[in-house]
C-alpha cells in the first residue's frame, strides 16, 4: 500500500498527469463507497474472509501493473484514471478484511490488536524507505514494486487459518447480499456519532499524503517518501502503548486525544517552517492511531460476530469512502484557492484544515457516549 499510495502524487506529476492528482486519490474513496460493504457481506456470509483477501490482493497486483504501465506509456489521462480506479476497487476492501481477520484471531483484542496492527505500520515504513532507496519517489518503479508486494500478501494469506463464515438462516435479499443491511447499525445514536465523526475526521486527513510531500519539496527536502515515514515511526510507538492507554483513559478520551493531535499536527504544518514541518508529520502517527485504530476496537468490543466484518466495512465506507471522497476533492479545491502564481500559501491551507478538525473535535466531545452497544450486540 505504501509503495503505491505515498509516491502516487509525485509520480503523476513527473509523468505529466499532475491535474489528475486529486481525482486519482479520490478513486479509493469511490471504491470504498461500494466494495467494503460488498466484500464484507461475502466474507460474513459466503466465503472465508481469508480467501476474499487473497483474491482481492491478486486483483490488486494485476491492476497495479496495468495502471503503472499506462502511466509509463503516457496513455490518455482518462485511461490512466480508469485503471487507477479499477485498482482501487480491488485494493480498498483489503484493509477492513484484514482488520476483521486479525480481530477474529485475538483472545483479547483490546490488549493485543495494537501490537498486531503495528506490523502494518512496519510494512508501511518499509515501503516508504524501499521506494526512496531505489530512487522511485517519482518513478513508475514504485507502482511495479507495489504489484510485487500485493502478490506477497496473496502468498502469505495461505498461512492464515481459514475463518469460515457464520451460518445463515433462510434466503437473503438483494440488500443483504450487497451488505446494505449494515446501514441498520446507524439506528443507534451512539454509533451514528462514531461513524459521523470518523467520516468528518477523514476529510482533513485526506490532505496529508497528497499534499505534505509537495510541501516538503517546496521547503527543499529530498527523498520525500522517506521523510513521510516519520508518521509511521510514531504510529508504532502509539500502537504498542494503545492497550495501556485504553485501560487507563477509556475509549472516549483516546478518540478525543487522537483528534486533538490531528489539530496540533496541522497547526505545526501551518507554520510553513522546516523545524515545525517534521514534528507535524510525526504527530500524524498519534492522530491516526488514537482515533482510526481505536475506532475498530470500539466496534469489535460490542458487535455480534456475525456482523463484525460488515461493521468494519461500514467504518471503512464512512472514512475511506465518504470522508476521503469529500476530502480528496475538497482539499484539492482548497489547495487551488490557496495557490497563486507566487506559489502555495501553505499556512492558509493547513490552518484551514486545523480549524476543521477542531470543529469535529468539539462535536465529538459533545455528542459521543463511551462504550455504546450495537444492534445484534451480545451486550443487552
Amino acid at each position: 500500500m505504501a509503495a503505491w499510495f505515498v509516491p502516487l502524487s509525485p509520480v503523476l506529476e513527473a509523468y505529466g498527469y499532475g491535474g489528475l492528482r486529486s481525482y486519482a486519490f479520490a478513486t479509493s474513496a469511490l471504491a470504498a463507497l461500494v466494495t467494503p460493504l460488498l466484500f464484507g457481506a461475502i466474507a460474513d456470509r459466503h466465503a472465508s474472509p481469508v480467501a476474499v483477501l487473497r483474491w482481492a490482493s491478486i486483483g490488486s497486483a494485476l491492476t497495479s501493473t496495468l495502471a503503472t504501465q499506462a502511466i509509463a506509456a503516457h496513455w490518455p489521462a482518462t485511461a490512466v484514471l480508469t485503471l487507477i480506479q479499477v485498482q482501487a476497487l480491488f485494493a480498498t476492501p483489503t484493509w477492513s478484511l484484514l482488520t476483521s481477520i486479525a480481530l477474529a484471531g485475538l483472545r483479547e483484542p483490546t490488549r493485543e490488536f495494537g501490537p498486531v496492527r503495528a506490523f502494518g505500520t512496519f510494512g508501511w515504513i518499509g515501503g516508504c524507505l524501499l521506494i526512496s532507496a531505489i530512487g522511485a519517489d517519482a518513478s513508475t518503479r514504485a507502482g511495479f514494486t507495489a504489484a510485487v508486494g500485493w502478490l506477497a500478501v496473496a502468498a502469505t494469506s495461505w498461512a492464515i487459518p481459514t475463518i469460515p463464515p457464520p451460518p445463515t438462516q433462510g434466503g437473503q435479499s438483494i440488500r443483504q447480499r450487497l451488505g446494505l443491511d449494515a446501514l441498520g447499525l446507524l439506528r443507534r445514536p451512539e454509533y451514528r456519532v462514531l461513524f459521523l465523526t470518523a467520516g468528518l475526521a477523514a476529510i482533513p486527513l485526506a490532505a496529508f499524503y497528497p499534499f505534505a510531500p509537495a510541501h516538503l519539496r517546496d521547503l527543499e527536502f529530498k527523498h520525500t517518501s522517506a521523510w513521510m515515514s516519520l508518521a509511521q515511526a510514531t504510529e508504532i510507538l502509539a500502537m504498542f502503548s494503545l492497550a495501556s492507554w485504553l485501560g487507563r483513559w477509556g475509549t472516549k478520551r483516546i478518540l478525543g486525544a487522537g483528534l486533538a493531535f490531528a489539530v496540533l499536527r496541522y497547526v505545526l504544518l501551518a507554520t510553513d517552517q522546516p523545524f515545525a514541518l517534521l514534528p507535524g508529520i510525526a504527530l500524524h502517527g498519534f492522530a491516526f492511531t488514537l482515533f482510526f485504530v481505536t475506532a475498530p476496537i470500539c466496534l469489535n468490543q460490542s458487535i455480534d460476530p456475525a456482523w463484525r466484518t460488515r461493521a468494519q466495512a461500514l467504518l471503512s465506507l464512512a472514512t475511506q469512502g465518504v470522508g476521503n471522497l469529500v476530502g480528496y476533492l475538497g482539499t484539492g479545491a482548497w489547495l487551488a484557492i490557496c495557490t497563486s502564481a507566487d506559489g502555495t500559501r501553505w499556512s492558509l491551507f493547513w490552518g484551514g484544515l486545523a480549524l476543521l478538525v477542531a470543529v469535529v473535535l468539539g462535536y465529538f466531545q459533545a455528542a459521543f457516549r463511551d462504550r455504546p452497544t450495537l444492534p445484534g450486540s451480545t451486550q443487552r
